[in-house]
């Protein structure tokens, strides 16, 4: 389960992660390219500490690479706290990395009765750490137990995954990308339902551009997951049915998967059905 206060968080969807925030963070925290601001590089390397180690506080990331001096750690805790709350100064505030969405607050911990913030990557700031940061397998699998509770269908079942499409579950780096993969040129390429499905995960959730819980934005992000299972770069007929095997092979040992997706299978089905009724009822022809 979710912590309280992050359930109250709201964020866009994956149409607002492509063309609002993925380009604002670009431009604001940097991109893969190595030429890099100092602050830039510094936003960057936080988010790497919080996409390595979960859910922390600002003393807690700051001792990772200061454990044996306190005064390197609470130098370092100042500048992560005014990294991502930011920072007012003669009556101006310059917004801190909470502003765009990459961080949340989440929750509280006490120590020697006295609270202090914790704070983690929200969707949108796993999704842009997959994007910019130089990140290994290792690195990715390390995020994925720590964020398990974030996006179960995905991360909850990682190592479930791993054993049977092995390294294709690294690819939700393309997602990272803002490639959504629901133009019509795939429809040509695929001989499959990645196009309609794809597109229908975009209809689904079309009314959530600005605002939508990130419950919500998991479970979208866990359909385009799955859903690109079903890509194939090339066809051939040995390959032909390789996506379709993949997501057999996932859904035959775990009903709750099987189900979960079949749900939405129907719902795709569904709507498809009644736009094609709605064409033949027109009476243009």
């Amino acid at each position: 389960m979710l912590d309280a206060s992050s359930q109250m968080q709201h964020y866009g969807n994956l149409f607002y992660y492509k063309y609002y925030l993925r380009p604002t963070a670009h431009l604001q925290y940097g991109n893969s390219t190595k030429t890099k601001t100092k602050h830039q590089q510094n936003v960057q390397n936080l988010l790497q500490v919080l996409f390595q180690n979960g859910t922390s506080t600002t003393w807690d990331m700051a001792k990772i690479k200061h454990s044996n001096d306190v005064s390197a750690t609470r130098t370092k805790e100042k500048e992560y706290r005014r990294l991502l709350i930011g920072r007012t100064d003669r009556g101006k505030h310059s917004p801190g990395i909470i502003d765009l969405g990459l961080v949340i607050r989440d929750g509280k911990k006490y120590k020697r009765g006295i609270p202090s913030d914790q704070y983690r990557l929200s969707m949108h700031g796993i999704l842009y750490c997959l994007d910019v940061l130089n990140l290994n397998y290792n690195d990715i699998d390390k995020m994925a137990a720590k964020y398990a509770n974030v996006a179960p269908k995905i991360f909850g079942k990682w190592e479930y995954l791993r054993t049977i499409i092995g390294d294709d579950i690294y690819k939700i780096k393309i997602l990272s990308k803002g490639l959504l993969l629901d133009t019509p040129s795939i429809s040509k390429k695929q001989s499959g339902p990645l196009y309609e499905l794809m597109s229908y995960i975009n209809i689904k959730y079309r009314n959530f551009f600005e605002s939508i819980s990130e419950e919500d934005l998991a479970e979208q992000i866990s359909l385009w997951f799955y859903t690109y299972l079903l890509y194939q770069r090339k066809e051939s007929r040995n390959k032909k049915l390789v996506g379709v095997q993949k997501l057999q092979h996932i859904f035959e040992r775990d009903d709750t998967l099987r189900e979960w997706y079949l749900k939405y299978f129907k719902e795709a089905e569904k709507y498809y059905n009644e736009r094609t009724k709605i064409l033949k009822i027109s009476g243009i022809f």
